[in-house]
């Protein structure tokens, strides 16, 4: 097993392209988020506005005062109506308004729910001061979206890790006739399995450690928990991400086969597992879909650590399955291992 697992890591560190790409997938992913951003932490609404002299001084328009410095909206000149109607079929603009219009015209899309927030920005702000509702601001801890997306993105770089570089690769040494070699030693299917999974499983909690470090020194993340819990959930989910690769790479010589069926299981995973948006108010049936992913559980548990200080008490539940369904998904792949078909 120790051969197996040095063998693995020289080979990896040796592949410089994945080595390197490892690492820069997640930061482009963090990079891209924050150039969006531009350290804004809420929602705004693009709003085009004719003729485009009015985006020049917006204190010559009949725009009211609150709409013009609301800063949930930015305001996109557009050289006359059919061009911003064009935009605004295209969801390129959330809504259009004739600044000089006396009547105060605008025009959205209906099927934009974007348009329809933004509308509401709009024909509010020709109510502002005029008994206003009372408003009140949450006291307690807020958390930023980059805070909330950032275990997305490193469960998901690590899953892509996990399944491709057990599964895919396992297929590949099976092909070129690397397994059979293997056969003739006193190796055993549990033994060398065991080794890929934890070879990978070291060489993804190295990059998640490092690419952690380096966006922290950008970002500077928010982690109100453990730090030391936060990374023992990372490596409950890394090591069930590599067992559920073990299963699928436990035969086949395809490796065009495998990378179907790879991409079968991980874009659900992607999707439906929170990633990057929350299930929230989406139907039942699919909240209930989505807990048979272990990602879903690595996710829960991780966000509970780090934006709510969650005790290793609070996320028992979610540890527990994935330790369990770990050994279970092992078991399975050792059963169903062949060396050559």
């Amino acid at each position: 097993m120790w051969a197996i697992f040095k063998a693995r890591n020289y080979e990896f560190f040796r592949d410089r392209a994945a080595f390197g790409w490892n690492f820069a997938f997640p930061f482009l992913v963090i990079i891209g988020f924050g150039i969006i951003f531009e350290g804004k932490e809420f929602k705004q609404f693009q709003v085009g506005i004719f003729p485009p002299g009015a985006g020049v001084d917006l204190l010559q328009t009949t725009l009211p005062p609150a709409f013009q410095h609301d800063r949930h909206i930015i305001f996109l000149p557009v050289a006359n109506r059919e061009e911003g109607e064009a935009k605004l079929s295209h969801h390129k603009i959330d809504l259009l308004v004739d600044a000089l219009s006396s009547t105060h015209a605008y025009w959205i899309n209906d099927s934009s729910p974007n348009g329809s927030l933004a509308e509401r920005v709009f024909l509010a702000s020709f109510m502002a001061g005029k008994n206003p509702p009372e408003k009140g601001v949450t006291s307690g801890p807020q958390i930023r979206y980059i805070d909330w997306l950032m275990p997305g993105v490193l469960a998901m770089n690590m899953m892509f890790s996990a399944l491709w570089g057990v599964g895919y690769v396992i297929v590949r040494y099976r092909k070129n006739g690397a397994l059979k070699r293997l056969k003739a030693t006193p190796l055993t299917a549990l033994e060398y399995l065991t080794a890929q999974m934890l070879s990978r499983i070291f060489l993804l909690m190295f990059t998640l450690f490092v690419v952690w470090i380096g966006a922290d020194l950008i970002f500077h993340f928010q982690v109100h928990g453990s730090k030391l819990l936060l990374f023992c959930v990372f490596f409950l989910g890394g090591l069930n991400l590599c067992s559920i690769g073990l299963i699928l790479a436990a035969r086949g010589t395809s490796e065009e086969f495998t990378s179907g069926i790879l991409n079968f299981i991980s874009w659900p995973m992607m999707f439906l597992s929170e990633v990057w948006f929350s299930l929230e108010g989406s139907p039942h049936i699919v909240q209930l879909f989505a807990k048979l992913f272990p990602l879903t559980h690595l996710l829960k548990a991780a966000r509970l650590v780090m934006n709510e200080a969650a005790t290793l008490a609070d996320i028992q539940v979610e540890c527990g399955i994935l330790l369990i369904s770990t050994i279970i998904f092992l078991g399975i792949a050792a059963l169903l291992f062949s060396w050559n078909e």
